[in-house]
């Protein structure tokens, strides 16, 4: 844990009681806070009083005596409107903040300067996240990684000259830390998400914006048009935004061609690192982070050596790409987390033959935006409550069976495969979907696909 003592011997107010909020209420009580924690809901609001907790409705206490609104991530804090306690803390000039600038806080306090990689983007921010921690570890390196990917700031190690702290940043928590300074900042893409949060695309742009605006070193993905006019904006301003591409031969920056990555300076370009035979790494979306992390790791001081060694250990992460198991010339993938159809896009593009599972609860749009991708496709099997709706999208066009569930779609899908006398056949979970019809989530469902490949007679490890 890392004690908060930027607030000690003052009361501060604690919005939303999940697991980062518990952490946050405790982090503050350590560093000498008095913590008055509230949650709409009775479990949060039971978790803090079994901690011993100081359980109190805010719309009850004396705002006067409060430093500080530390509010959750999931909270609205402008969009649709302020949630009541925002209200209530801006009517007594309190300010609100999340847990990520407690962090940046403490950690100008602690050790000013000590490493701190922070990754944000509308696509891709885990998978570059668990790399570029993955990098610093398989060098050796004291690494804490934690943020949005799922382990809360303020359960970490505290900041140290010495350690490595890696951060995955959604645009909530970025617009809950108005001072965020990283020494790394990464921006990987922009595009159109979380407007119900955030009014309008530009307001959610100039969010994204400000975690490489106040880095040492930003580093920008210029293949959309907004992170192109944010590294214009802050070299126009006198940084030094390292720009990266994936789309584009860079005069300056890191850029990928195919699965070969290129560092230029000056116009002289110098392959630095090389993706192939990386399965965690296929595809262009993936040669994207592998872009980001790259340039973070260097500015972290590790070799290119280091850098290429790491980046083929990565195992990846669960349900994103993730090579499950192979049976024979046929690889089993596991693409779980891809709950919309440009995220399946991205798996689509990366394999040259693919049978492909796909369906669950449908996403407006269905996969006609798929079609570019339907010639790949040697035969779809379709799960869940998208199955009648993807059929008709796919009749003509690409072979399919309504499979139903994965557990039927799986053995299908292989024994397909197998008979097709391809070098190399890939059984592809991507499913466009989200899973509310059957699972309670993707990770759910990604680990019924993994349990039935793994239940296929002779399987191996990929």
């Amino acid at each position: 844990m890392i004690p908060i003592t930027s607030f000690g011997g003052r009361a501060v107010a604690v919005f939303g009681l999940g697991g980062s909020g518990l952490v946050t209420a405790e982090a503050l009580a350590a560093g000498g806070a008095k913590p008055i924690v509230w949650d709409d809901g009775e479990a949060g609001r039971k978790a803090a009083a079994d901690k011993a907790l100081d359980v109190r409705d805010l719309n009850e206490i004396d705002w006067s005596d409060v430093a500080a609104l530390v509010l959750s991530p999931g909270v609205p804090l402008t969009h649709p409107e302020p949630h009541w306690s925002v209200k209530l803390a801006s009517a007594h000039g309190v300010e609100v903040i999340g847990d990520i600038e407690l962090f940046v806080r403490e950690r100008r306090l602690r050790a000013p300067g000590s490493p701190f990689i922070a990754i944000t983007g509308t696509n891709g921010k885990s998978t570059t996240t668990a790399l570029i921690a993955h990098l610093f570890a398989a060098a050796g390196r004291d690494v804490q990684l934690g943020g949005n990917i799922g382990t809360a700031i303020l359960s970490l190690d505290p900041p140290s000259p010495d350690r490595v702290h890696v951060v995955e940043c959604s645009s909530y928590q970025i617009d809950l830390a108005p001072s965020i300074d990283p020494s790394v900042a990464i921006l990987l893409n922009v595009t159109e998400d979380h407007l119900d949060r955030h009014g309008t695309l530009e307001h959610y742009a100039a969010v994204k914006a400000r975690l490489v605006e106040g880095a040492d070193t930003p580093v920008v993905g210029v293949d959309d048009a907004w992170c192109a006019a944010i590294a214009d904006a802050i070299e126009a301003k006198g940084g030094r935004p390292v720009r990266i591409s994936v789309e584009s031969q860079l005069s300056e920056g890191v850029y990928a061609v195919g699965d070969r990555l290129f560092s230029a300076e000056a116009g002289r370009a110098v392959e630095v690192a090389s993706l192939a035979g990386i399965g965690s790494l296929r595809g262009a979306h993936n040669a994207q982070n592998a872009c980001a992390a790259l340039a973070a790791a260097r500015a972290g001081g590790l070799t290119l050596d280091q850098i290429q060694a790491g980046m083929r250990s990565f195992p990846g992460l669960a349900h994103r790409m993730e090579q499950v198991g192979r049976l024979g010339p046929v690889l089993f993938v596991n693409d779980s987390k891809a709950t919309n159809a440009d995220a399946a896009a991205k798996a689509l593009s990366s394999f040259p033959t693919l049978y492909w599972i796909a369906g669950g609860k449908p996403k407006t749009g269905g996969i006609e935006s798929l079609a570019e991708y339907f010639p790949k496709i040697r035969k779809a099997y379709l799960i869940g409550e998208a199955s009648e709706e993807f059929a008709a999208t796919l009749e003509g066009r690409v072979p399919y069976v309504r499979a139903e569930t994965i557990e039927k779609a799986v053995p299908l899908a292989a024994a397909d495969a197998a008979a097709s006398g391809l070098e190399e056949a890939v059984v592809l979970l991507s499913p466009a979907c989200a899973s509310f019809d059957q699972f309670r989530n993707f990770e759910e469902r990604g680990k019924a696909f993994s349990r039935a490949v793994l239940a296929l007679p002779g399987i191996g490890k990929a």
